[in-house]
């Protein structure tokens, strides 16, 4: 028995149990084929270990079904031929290794047919109006502005990127200690781009609003020569040779890359290797992920955007916590070509940024389709910051409002939505068990990084916790395909419910961390916009992770004032109506100009 064929018999498994019980691979006798006689099912080599119908009364636990004892002895006898083979793939003899660029051949695709989208006929970019403010000699205050208006200053030559570039990389040096958001700092490059951009702007060539201003990227985007670690011990020393495609978007753009920002491992929470990821309104408590150095670096003003990734709520939620703007777009607006894999028909990369038009502006730079993303999709982008809002119809759940995690906050969001002129229209959803929907994430997640499970590299990442990725990794092996399958169909289901329900409404008005609305909108892909629109007292410190009473969150007395934002969800691919409307409301709560005093 050759190496190979040992390997595949001592880890070949039914993909229910990950026992290795060695058992030597029967082969059958060859007989002539009767000519015309198609193949048949059972008829493959015997492969992977004995198993019984104990075995899979053992399993039936896991798949929650309940199978008679002759369907399990039946099963069982002749699972080594007829189900086993189908591990060939992963477990030899011929074994395939699928590389990381690699997407399924199915695709989600949250257009259905015959079903208007809120795509425009046209692309329309209308800017706000130059309002004229001479450059405020505060660096402090430079360093909060809006990209709105720094590249108001930049383009007219009141400020330099070189000195705003510096400005960060001061304010980086002061208060990343605090805060850890920062893994990889590119002092030298993006002073070389900040001089090069003020070269161009003198020489009368202006490549746009984000010409010359700092961003951060979270740090799953490639950078060519640079490292990109995705958070994640394992790849703390990967240095990709290409840039990712919203990279050479924001290149492009004349935009100054100043540091790679930390994320949770692997796209989870905020803890990376080299610590937690500090709220810079809550020093005490991390600021949410997995897109947390974006979201504290841009609420700490250390940059002038940053770019964030969200799966199931990465970027929705450091937004809240942190009190900056986070615009989750379509599925399919911007391509993640040269981004890390989550979960391929999920991951969604978006600008997180100080203001509702900045994250408009930096939108507008990098969406489009790409080759290197299948999933990216051709479409037009409308946007014009002076509309009115006058008539359009906000959906909201009167019984979310109603409780948490709804506060006075989002209650208070829907009076502003009527004084705007904006129709209130309630809406329901069936009750239907949505978190359902992350079986996909699950078996996607564990998917894209089956070698580090299989290799166990996984447990190098610090969080080794039953609600971490590498115990979720390890469980979804578990998980039945059948019910992949039909999660999928469910998830069809739910898009046509969303259908039915922007029928009638233009937008959605939510509170941002209720989770069907998470769970569903990224299954959906429909676009979200959160956006600060006011504060709240807590006592007692937020955190992502499951409740672990060895170690209690710190409480406070008296309560901590922190920001709170609303999110709005948009029609596919009408992220120009979320941000008009977005904006109108963000100019009537008239809190977004405040930052974090400790900062």
């Amino acid at each position: 028995m050759n190496p190979s064929r040992r390997e595949f018999v001592a880890l070949g498994s039914m993909g229910l149990l990950g026992t290795a019980i060695a058992a030597e691979t029967q082969t059958p006798v060859q007989q002539d084929q009767t000519p015309g006689a198609p193949p048949a099912f059972g008829t493959s080599p015997a492969a992977g270990p004995e198993v019984s119908a104990g075995t899979f009364r053992e399993a039936e636990k896991l798949m929650q079904v309940d199978l008679k004892e002759a369907d399990l002895a039946e099963a069982a006898g002749n699972w080594r031929v007829q189900m086993a083979p189908v591990y060939e793939r992963r477990v030899g003899p011929h074994k395939l290794a699928l590389e990381s660029t690699l997407s399924p051949a199915t695709t989600w695709n949250p257009a259905l047919p015959g079903v208007a989208t809120g795509m425009p006929a046209t692309d329309r970019f209308e800017r706000s109006a130059d309002r004229h403010l001479p450059s405020p000699g505060n660096d402090e205050e430079i360093a909060y502005a809006a990209v709105t208006q720094l590249s108001r200053w930049i383009e007219k030559r009141q400020l330099t990127s070189e000195r705003l570039t510096q400005i960060y990389l001061k304010r980086i040096d002061r208060f990343d200690p605090k805060l850890r958001c920062v893994i990889t700092l590119l002092r030298d490059q993006a002073l070389q781009q900040a001089r090069k951009a003020d070269a161009e702007i003198a020489a009368g060539h202006y490549r746009g609003p984000l010409h010359g201003i700092p961003w951060g990227a979270k740090d799953l985007l490639d950078t060519a020569g640079i490292r990109t670690t995705f958070g994640a011990e394992p790849y703390r020393d990967r240095v990709p040779v290409e840039d990712s495609a919203v990279v050479q978007r924001l290149n492009a753009a004349g935009a100054v890359l100043i540091a790679k920002l930390s994320m949770g491992a692997l796209a989870l929470n905020d803890i990376w290797f080299g610590g937690q990821t500090m709220n810079p309104w809550l020093l005490e408590e991390g600021s949410s992920g997995s897109s947390a150095g974006p979201g504290a670096a841009t609420a700490a003003g250390l940059v002038g955007f940053a770019i964030g990734s969200e799966t199931g709520g990465s970027i929705v939620s450091p937004s809240m916590r942190c009190g900056v703007t986070g615009l989750r777009p379509t599925y399919g607006r911007v391509p993640r070509t040269g981004a890390m894999t989550l979960c391929w028909s999920l991951d969604k990369l978006g600008p997180m940024t100080r203001s509702v038009e900045d994250a408009m502006l930096v939108l507008n730079a990098i969406y489009g389709p790409d080759p290197g993303d299948m999933e990216c999709v051709p479409s037009k982008l409308a946007f014009d910051a002076e509309a009115s809002v006058r008539g359009l119809r906000v959906g909201y759940f009167p019984a979310w409002m109603k409780e948490s995690p709804a506060t006075d906050v989002d209650r208070a969001a829907l009076e502003t939505v009527k004084k705007l002129g904006m129709t209130p229209v309630e809406v329901s959803l069936p009750d239907w068990p949505y978190d359902s929907l992350n079986l996909i994430l699950f078996a996607e997640a564990a998917a894209a990084f089956e070698e580090l499970t299989l290799s166990g590299k996984l447990n190098e990442l610090k969080m080794q916790v039953p609600d971490g990725w590498p115990n979720v990794f390890r469980q979804a092996r578990f998980l039945s395909a059948v019910d992949f399958v039909q999660t999928d169909r469910m998830r069809r289901k739910v898009a046509l419910e969303m259908a039915r329900l922007f029928a009638s409404v233009d937008l959605l008005l939510v509170p941002s961390l209720r989770d069907e609305i998470l769970v569903i909108t990224n299954a959906t892909g429909h676009p979200s916009l959160t956006l600060r629109a006011g504060f709240v007292e807590i006592a007692e410190a937020r955190s992502d992770w499951a409740p672990d009473p060895q170690h209690p969150l710190p409480k406070f007395s008296p309560p901590r004032r922190v920001p709170h934002g609303v999110t709005l969800i948009g029609k596919l691919f009408d992220e120009g109506t979320i941000a008009q409307a977005g904006l109108a409301m963000e100019r009537a709560f008239g809190v977004a100009t405040e930052h974090p005093p400790e900062f």
